[in-house]
């Protein structure tokens, strides 16, 4: 089976959310300053690149980032491809899930931008509430977008995040599509295990079936 990497790469000048710490690599053995071997020290916040949402990052009793369930993270995953021109993903795409549709990624078109510039851009494609109400219906276990954030909600109320992370789901953020198709994957997903962590960045990849 052919395994896609998803991941986005990490390196100092990385897109960022605005207000989100800055990813950064300090060199702190070299072996062209005469070390016995290299070692770096980083920099990089909880949402760094791409991440998982765990419920904690809204519910102060939710699942922390070392204690979503792995079972959510890895499976059966279905693409669905949102198209070029759609500004937001509202109910009627859900609508078209297949019955019992556990882990949805939605492919739009901030992926076609991430392929020519990674730059962040604040005109990002994410989930209307009605989208992620339906998505909270139907107990999707895992829901992730090519986007560093699942809405783009000026007011920062965060209905889409306070709507999945509130019925358990976790939400995959910062993930690469422009290389994926539409269709049925495996997805596998290892967030740091960070200790009672708000985010985690991950490694994701997915296996065509």
């Amino acid at each position: 089976m052919r395994r896609l990497d998803i991941s986005m790469p990490l390196f100092p000048g990385m897109p960022m959310f605005p207000g989100d710490p800055e990813m950064a690599v300090t060199s702190l053995r070299a072996l062209e300053r005469g070390d016995p071997y290299n070692l770096s020290g980083l920099t990089l916040g909880s949402l760094t690149g791409t991440h998982i949402d765990p419920p904690v990052h809204f519910f102060r009793d939710g699942a922390s980032a070392d204690r979503v369930d792995l079972d959510a993270l890895n499976g059966p995953c279905l693409v669905v491809d949102a198209g070029a021109r759609t500004r937001s993903i509202g109910p009627d795409l859900v609508s078209q899930l297949p019955p019992r549709t556990e882990r949805v990624l939605f492919r739009t078109a901030n992926s076609t931008r991430w392929s020519k510039s990674l730059e962040f851009f604040p005109d990002y494609v994410g989930l209307t509430r009605d989208a992620a109400d339906a998505l909270a219906h139907r107990r999707v276990r895992l829901v992730g977008i090519d986007a560093l954030s699942i809405e783009n909600d000026p007011s920062e109320a965060y209905p889409v995040h306070r709507t999945l992370l509130g019925q358990g789901a976790v939400i995959l953020e910062g993930i690469l599509l422009s290389e994926v198709s539409a269709g049925e994957y495996q997805l596998e997903c290892l967030p740091l295990p960070l200790r009672d962590g708000d985010g985690a960045p991950a490694r994701a990849t997915l296996l065509a079936v």
